[in-house]
């Protein structure tokens, strides 16, 4: 389904947004998605979902290129986080009927604020620079089960999910937050894919306007991508407390208003 041409440039321009946001922090789908409920308020939602996915896979591959070449990436851990993240995506995205939104909103709250506490109170949290320490045993072990948790989360709700991967795997791997963008968006690539999958064989996938939107959003996460190399963990810290703060608006207004 192709908008009018004056909605069709403001949801071009809304993907562009998401694919900067998505690059810088994750939480892109907080943009274009609204953006695409209000352009179509009789759609199915599960088609609004899966055309989102198409733009956002896109911008997502394109980001955690960037990275990759710029950035370390522990190999096996990132060659590891394709399988699990994709099936457990692709669960999630199955089993996503089954389990309402108001169950796991507000638990998706009280996590943002957490997170975006410890970051305020920790200034020095994802910062760290040298090279860093090859992964212990534990640490590719955590690292899996981050991606299994989250990535089942970004099939069967999703809002936050670049954060979340990057936050955990901060924690976890002890790596700087730039360390942790770059293996996060090679996860989330698959976690797209796997939701992306179950919508289109859903048939919920306009893929007409889903591949338009999806050029805009890998100009987005282009100029995303460089934002973060160019100005460093600073920024992303920065990205990260601003996304908390809205999502949490956003959330909270969805759940009581």
């Amino acid at each position: 389904m192709i908008p009018d041409w004056d909605v069709l440039v403001l949801l071009l321009a809304a993907a562009g947004v998401a694919g900067w946001i998505d690059a810088v922090i994750g939480g892109g789908g907080l943009i274009l998605i609204p953006a695409m409920l209000i352009a179509f308020p009789g759609a199915v939602p599960a088609t609004v979902l899966g055309t989102n996915k198409v733009a956002a896979i896109a911008g997502t591959s394109v980001a955690a290129f960037n990275y990759s070449r710029a950035v370390k990436v522990p190999r096996k851990l990132a060659l590891m986080s394709v399988p699990i993240a994709f099936t457990f995506s692709a669960a999630g995205a199955l089993s996503a009927t089954a389990v309402s939104a108001d169950v796991i909103r507000p638990l998706v709250i009280v996590l943002m604020l957490a997170v975006g506490i410890f970051v305020a109170v920790r200034p020095s949290f994802g910062s760290n620079s040298g090279e860093s320490p090859p992964l212990t045993g534990r640490q590719m072990v955590g690292g899996c089960i981050a991606f299994a948790v989250i990535g089942y989360y970004d099939g069967i709700f999703g809002p936050g999910t670049g954060m979340f991967l990057i936050i955990a795997l901060t924690a976890l791997l002890s790596r700087n937050f730039i360390e942790s963008a770059a293996l996060a968006k090679i996860a989330n690539t698959a976690t797209n894919l796997g939701a992306l999958m179950v919508f289109a064989i859903g048939g919920n996938i306009w893929w007409a306007l889903g591949l338009m939107l999806a050029v805009t959003n890998i100009g987005g996460s282009i100029l995303g991508s460089r934002t973060v190399l160019n100005r460093g963990t600073g920024v992303i810290r920065i990205a990260l407390l601003t996304v908390v703060v809205l999502m949490s608006i956003k959330l909270a207004w969805d759940q009581w208003a």
